[in-house]
């Protein structure tokens, strides 16, 4: 079983909080509004990330972020891949006919996970800035050896 950290819309705020819960990750998926490079250096530390730009990240290190990623995973066995984006409103192709296990995105800061046509649609919601009353959280998916994916949802209670 793998373990991959999923977070979002942290608008250059990484929380301790967030950082714990994301401790153990095989990988770390940022679903955009990163808001600073120094928040992925410190992600790194704890595995690999993959990110895509958000509609708030500017500046020349976002610009060589892309808008959308297919991510691998798995790293041996089975191949699973993730379809990452930011806003699902731009989602630009079938998930399911293209042979992706699950789709990760942000933008809404609502955190959300619904199967649909075999595909498991996952939102951590925010983990940075609180808005309005909604949560902060972060998220896990977990890859099973059979190639199944589950996800969760992590309040990080404040």
């Amino acid at each position: 079983m793998r373990t991959i950290g999923v977070i979002s819309d942290t608008h250059g705020l990484l929380r301790d909080e967030a950082v714990e819960a994301l401790e153990g990750s095989h990988l770390i998926l940022h679903a955009g509004d990163v808001g600073s490079p120094e928040i992925l250096e410190r992600l790194a530390l704890i595995a690999p990330v993959a990110v895509v730009r958000g509609n708030t990240d500017y500046g020349d290190a976002a610009a060589a972020w892309p808008g959308t990623d297919v991510v691998r995973l798995t790293d041996e066995g089975r191949d699973v891949f993730a379809y990452l984006l930011h806003d699902i409103d731009l989602l630009d192709l079938d998930p399911a006919a293209s042979g992706f296990a699950v789709v990760v995105y942000g933008h809404s800061h609502r955190p959300a996970m619904e199967r649909r046509d075999g595909v498991l649609y996952f939102n951590p919601g925010a983990a940075g800035h609180r808005r309005f009353t909604l949560p902060l959280t972060v998220g896990r998916l977990h890859v099973g050896d059979d190639g199944s994916v589950s996800g969760e949802i992590i309040d990080l209670g404040l």
